[in-house]
């Protein structure tokens, strides 16, 4: 170890913090929750309830149709795996029909397969769906997941007063550091504080916490998605700066191939979440999702958009009668200009497309070198344009054009 990295340590130590070196860029996974909920009936619907079988699919999936391949690396159990009490001793109790073979087996299956492996609880006695939570026995269930090798930690925040949570939470990650085993720790602390009327400290929240949410539940629809959209547009000023490399707002999972998205709409989602540089967490069937979703899940140049490594979360720009413009700085940087990802989003549902016609001096693309755009839905090639070129785009209802623009460092 050189000497830098060693004060580094050091002084994280003294600090006393979370820095588990994970979470460099947004999380890339699959769970379980927003697809298949809380169904624990394996003797009616054995293919679809919450159980070892399921994930293990899931897993197999993951790996074959070609998602891990492009970053998708964890497989994440939510609320409903364990047994309705703890044992003798207080350990946590996966349930003993659904997952016979218990969560380290599972861990080390999905371990086996290249991925990663999640697991969730709550900061509160109960979860969300009534099952065993953390309060009491917080050194002892951080210790379980160590033992299990669990590398993703989802707490939530039901039954559990959101005025104890700055402490709750940042010790929990802290006991969950100190087990040695690093674990990308996904917190609900804020989402809690806010619906309770306390103002969160972001700045505690992004020392102990690799990703958390700041509003509600996703549900599958798009309005849903768009109640999400105009939150984090209505509210960038106080939450987009909170996130980069390590610490990231989530605004919730993926809910691409599911029922409630037309495919616009799922290209919109993909797009914006993009922009938000936000965690891509997959809740879908991958044994039945239609090509086309698929497609654009497995877009890798909007995926690279999202893991940018400047770890910028975008912002809207422009907004005016249902037409968005949101923009998003990455990489490749010359001198102090930055190239850019641009989501042009049409909210009106009028039923025709929506021309949008705009310079890239506008957009704040300001390089006289000019900059490469390429559309990243299309593959479309604009070739070199420059700060006051005008750029018109048409955008179907409830839909998106996503363009990037990289930096030119000179004329040739």
């Amino acid at each position: 170890m050189n000497s830098l990295i060693w004060i580094i340590s050091i002084l994280f130590r003294i600090c006393n913090c979370l820095d588990n070196g994970l979470a460099r860029t947004p999380p890339m996974g699959w769970l379980s929750w927003e697809r298949f909920r809380c169904n624990t009936d394996c003797t009616n619907d054995p293919d679809n309830c919450i159980s070892e079988q399921l994930f293990q699919t899931m897993t197999d999936l993951l790996v074959a149709e070609g998602y891990a391949s492009v970053g998708y690396e964890y497989i994440n159990v939510d609320d409903c795996w364990l047994e309705r009490n703890r044992s003798p001793e207080g350990n946590l109790v996966p349930d003993r029909k659904r997952f016979p073979s218990g969560i380290k087996a599972l861990s080390d299956y999905v371990h086996s397969r290249g991925l990663k492996f999640g697991i969730y609880e709550d900061y509160g006695n109960y979860t969300c769906a009534g099952y065993p939570g953390i309060i009491g026995y917080e050194k002892e269930v951080a210790l379980q997941f160590a033992e299990w090798d669990v590398d993703y930690v989802k707490l939530d925040g039901c039954y559990a007063l959101p005025i104890d949570m700055d402490k709750g939470y940042s010790e929990f990650g802290n006991l969950l550091n100190r087990t040695g085993k690093p674990m990308v720790y996904s917190c609900s602390w804020p989402v809690y504080q806010i619906y309770a009327g306390i103002q969160p400290n972001f700045s505690a929240v992004q020392t102990h916490c690799n990703l958390w949410r700041n509003y509600d539940d996703i549900q599958d629809s798009w309005s849903s998605v768009e109640n999400i959209i105009d939150y984090y547009g209505n509210n960038q000023d106080i939450i987009s700066a909170n996130a980069g490399p390590g610490h990231w707002n989530d605004p919730d999972m993926l809910i691409i191939g599911n029922f409630g998205l037309s495919y616009e709409q799922a290209k919109t989602q993909f797009a914006i979440w993009s922009i938000l540089a936000a965690p891509l967490l997959m809740s879908v069937d991958l044994r039945t999702i239609r090509p086309e979703f698929k497609q654009i899940l497995l877009n890798r140049k909007i995926i690279e958009v999202d893991q940018d490594g400047l770890g910028i979360q975008g912002r809207r720009i422009y907004k005016h009668r249902g037409i968005e413009i949101w923009s998003k700085p990455v990489g490749p940087i010359y001198k102090n200009f930055y190239s850019y990802a641009i989501a042009f989003l049409n909210r009106r549902t009028d039923g025709t497309p929506s021309d949008i016609s705009v310079t890239l001096k506008e957009l704040g693309l300001l390089n006289t070198y000019g900059y490469r755009v390429e559309d990243l839905y299309e593959n479309v090639d604009y070739g070199i344009l420059y700060p006051n070129t005008k750029i018109k785009v048409k955008v179907n209802p409830t839909g998106v054009v996503m363009l990037k623009g990289k930096v030119k460092f000179s004329y040739n």
